[in-house]
C-alpha cells in the first residue's frame, strides 16, 4: 500500500509525521529513490521459508536489522506472514545502496509489520526504535558484506560491522533484550583446504580478508557482552546464501543478469575457488529454527550440501539460460576472466550437524534453487533496484549510496589465482566475485 506520491504508507498504527515507523525518519532527496514505488513488487511472488513452530511466550516484538537487505528480508517476510498473531516484526534498515523497500512492500498492509529507517551506528536511532516498539528480540543481520569492496574500503566495514554491532549490543543491554541473535559468516573460520574436515563451531577463527576480520571482531564483542553483562546471545555462522532479492553485486544474480542481457560473465583468477550455496528459503527456516529451538549462549553453523566452483557455476547458469556451452569456443564466448582478488580463499566448509540436531535441514536442491533464482532475475532483476547497469560492470565501486562503474582488463584466458597485495592497491577493491 502506498500513498499517492509514491512513498510507503506508515504501517502498524504510525501516522508517519514524526518518523516513528521510519518511513520519514531521516529521509532526504538523495535517498528518495529508495521510496519510489513503481509497482514491480506487486507482480513478484511472495517468498518465505516453510517452517512453523509454536510461538514463544516470551517473544513478542522482534527487531531485524538490515531488514530491507537480502537475507534479512526473507526472514522479515517469513516471520511476519507465518506468525501474524504472535509476533510484531520491525524491519530496521538505513537503506544502503544494496537495500530495497521492494523486498518488504508486500507487508505494508500487515498489522504486525513496521519499517523503521535507522542506522545501527547511531545510538539514538537504535535505542529509539528499541524503546518505541518495546523490542524483546533482535536478529542482527545489518552489515557491509561484499568482500571485494572490503579490500578498498576497509574502514567502512569496521565502522558498520564492528562499531555498529557494539552500538546494538550496548543498546540491547540498556533496554534489557531477552534474545540477541547475531548473524555472522562462515568466513570467520578462514580458508579450508580440500582435504580438511568440515569445521565445527568450536574451531579457531582465522579470517583472511577485512570483511571476515570485521565479522570475527563483531563476534568477539557479542561474546564479551554475553560474559560481562549476561546478555542472552546466539551466534549464527552461515555459508553463502543465494536466491531472489539478492542485490546483483554477488556472483549468481550478477551473472544471471549479464547473461539475460546477452553479455558474457567475468570470473576472477582461474575460477577454481568453491563455495557452498544455501537457498534463501532454507536459510530463513534455519533462523526460524534457531529462534524457537536454539539455546542461548550457543553458536550454530548453517551448512549446505552443495559445494560448487565458480567455473562450474558458470556452466550451470549457461545451461539454465539455455545458452550453448558444449565446446571450448562456446564457453569462451560467454565466460571471460580478469585478475584475482588480493587474496581469494579457495573454499569454506562448515559442519552443520549441531543445527540439524534441532530439526533443520536443507530442503532445496541447488538445481531447483538456481532455477527459481534465474527465473526471478529474468523477470524482475532489471527493475527491482532501479538501473543496475553500473553494478553489472566488471568492477563497480560504491561511494555512499551510489554505485560507480570501474574498468579493469578482461581476457579470454584464466588468470593467476592470486596477485600480490601491492599490485591490487590501485583497484579500490572494486571486484565483484562473491565469497
Amino acid at each position: 500500500m502506498t500513498t499517492s506520491n509514491g512513498h510507503p504508507r506508515p504501517t502498524n498504527g504510525s501516522n508517519g509525521s514524526n518518523g516513528a515507523n521510519g518511513y520519514t525518519n531521516g529521509a532526504n532527496d538523495r535517498r528518495r529513490s529508495f521510496f519510489e514505488d513503481f509497482g514491480v513488487w506487486k507482480e513478484a511472488p511472495v517468498l518465505t521459508g516453510t517452517t512453523k513452530f509454536e510461538p514463544l511466550p516470551d517473544v513478542k516484538n522482534i527487531m531485524i536489522t538490515g531488514g530491507a537487505g537480502f537475507i534479512a528480508c526473507w526472514l522479515v517476510r517469513h516471520l511476519t506472514l507465518t506468525y501474524p498473531h504472535a509476533y510484531n516484526i520491525v524491519s530496521f534498515d538505513k537503506l544502503d545502496y544494496c537495500s530495497s523497500l521492494n523486498n518488504t512492500r508486500m507487508l505494508n498492509d500487515k498489522r504486525n509489520f513496521t519499517f523503521y529507517q535507522g542506522d545501527i551506528t547511531n545510538p539514538d536511532e537504535v535505542v529509539g526504535c528499541l524503546e518505541r516498539h518495546n523490542i524483546d528480540t533482535i536478529f542482527h543481520f545489518a552489515a557491509q558484506s561484499h568482500v571485494d569492496l572490503s579490500f578498498g574500503n576497509s574502514y567502512g566495514f569496521t565502522h558498520t560491522n564492528v562499531y555498529g554491532t557494539h552500538v546494538l549490543l550496548e543498546s540491547a543491554k540498556k533496554v534489557g533484550i531477552k534474545r540477541f541473535i547475531h548473524i555472522s559468516t562462515d568466513e570467520v573460520y578462514g580458508e579450508v583446504k580440500d582435504d580438511d574436515d568440515d569445521l565445527l563451531e568450536s574451531s579457531i577463527l582465522a579470517p583472511t580478508n577485512p570483511y571476515a576480520a570485521s565479522k570475527a571482531a563483531a563476534e568477539m564483542l557479542v561474546h564479551s557482552y554475553q560474559k560481562s553483562f549476561k546478555l542472552p546471545v546466539i551466534i549464527v555462522r552461515s555459508n553463502n546464501v543465494y536466491g531472489p532479492h539478492q542485490y546483483p553485486e554477488k556472483i549468481i544474480p550478477k551473472f544471471s543478469c549479464l547473461l539475460n542481457r546477452g553479455q558474457p560473465v567475468v570470473l576472477h583468477g582461474d575460477g577454481s575457488p568453491t563455495r557452498r550455496y544455501l537457498f534463501a528459503g532454507d536459510a530463513a527456516d534455519a533462523f526460524d529454527t534457531i529462534l524457537h529451538k536454539g539455546q542461548l549462549g550457543q553458536v550454530y553453523n548453517v551448512g549446505s550440501y552443495d559445494e560448487i566452483s565458480n567455473l562450474s557455476l558458470c556452466s550451470k547458469l549457461l545451461a539454465e539460460m539455455g545458452i550453448p556451452h558444449s565446446t571450448a569456443e562456446e564457453i569462451q564466448k560467454w565466460v571471460k576472466y580478469t585478475h584475482d582478488r588480493p587474496f581469494n580463499d579457495h573454499r569454506y566448509a562448515v559442519d552443520g550437524t549441531k543445527l540439524r540436531q534441532l530439526g533443520w535441514d536443507q530442503k532445496t536442491t541447488f538445481a531447483e534453487g538456481l532455477r527459481i533464482t534465474v527465473e526471478w532475475y529474468r523477470r524482475f532483476g532489471e527493475q527491482w533496484w532501479g538501473d543496475i547497469s553500473k553494478v553489472l560492470s566488471p568492477f563497480p565501486v560504491v561511494s555512499g549510496t551510489d554505485v560507480i562503474s570501474d574498468k579493469e582488463p578482461v581476457t579470454d584466458m584464466p588468470q593467476p589465482k592470486k596477485r600480490k597485495v601491492s599490485e591490487a592497491n590501485g583497484t579500490n577493491g572494486a571486484a565483484f566475485q562473491v565469497s
